[in-house]
């Protein structure tokens, strides 16, 4: 059983409140873009984006558990050959709130729920393909510097007080220069 929501629901009860958000649903997915309050536009993002990501999928059993929320055969069939392979590039954020203002009659705060049917931009794709090549290639840096390690840390004596040396002739050789 499904935990309640917080605070009142959208309609009377559970069963109205469900029936609000497959008519919004519909909605969304038939004109792309509805008007609505932003209680109800933040509630339908969830249920919206799910439904996608099922169209996403294609199968017969998708098809079935998107058509048990939208009743509409004809919008289902659109979601599914028309809505879904734009959306196949995109990993989430299939729809975009923005607000706008306030309902004339009762004040209520408005905003605008619409897919995102824009492609993914290629700067998008080579920052993904960057990360993925960094992840692999930190594996091969980290066995890198653990064999340098092993080099450097068995140096000769003779060589530290070699390179010490040269140091303090330099020294000297500034030192007779100032008094000459």
């Amino acid at each position: 059983m499904p935990t309640p929501t917080k605070g009142p629901r959208l309609g009377g009860g559970p069963a109205h409140e469900r029936l609000i958000l497959a008519n919004l649903a519909t909605a969304l997915f038939e004109h792309k873009r509805i008007t609505t309050t932003e209680a109800k536009a933040k509630r339908l993002r969830p249920l919206a984006e799910r439904l996608v990501t099922f169209a996403k999928r294609g199968d017969l059993h998708a098809r079935r558990r998107v058509l048990t929320v939208v009743r509409d055969k004809s919008v289902v069939h659109e979601l599914f050959v028309e809505i879904a392979p734009q959306m196949a590039e995109r990993q989430g954020g299939y729809t975009r709130i923005t607000k706008i203002g306030p309902r004339k009659g009762d004040n209520a705060p408005m905003a605008v729920i619409e897919l995102v049917l824009e492609p993914v931009s290629p700067k998008q794709a080579v920052v993904r393909e960057a990360t993925k090549a960094a992840q692999k290639a930190a594996p091969k840096a980290e066995e890198a510097p653990a064999e340098e390690t092993t080099v450097e840390e068995t140096p000769a004596e003779g060589t530290t007080e070699a390179t010490d040396a040269p140091e303090a002739e330099a020294a000297d050789t500034k030192d007779e220069a100032d008094k000459a």
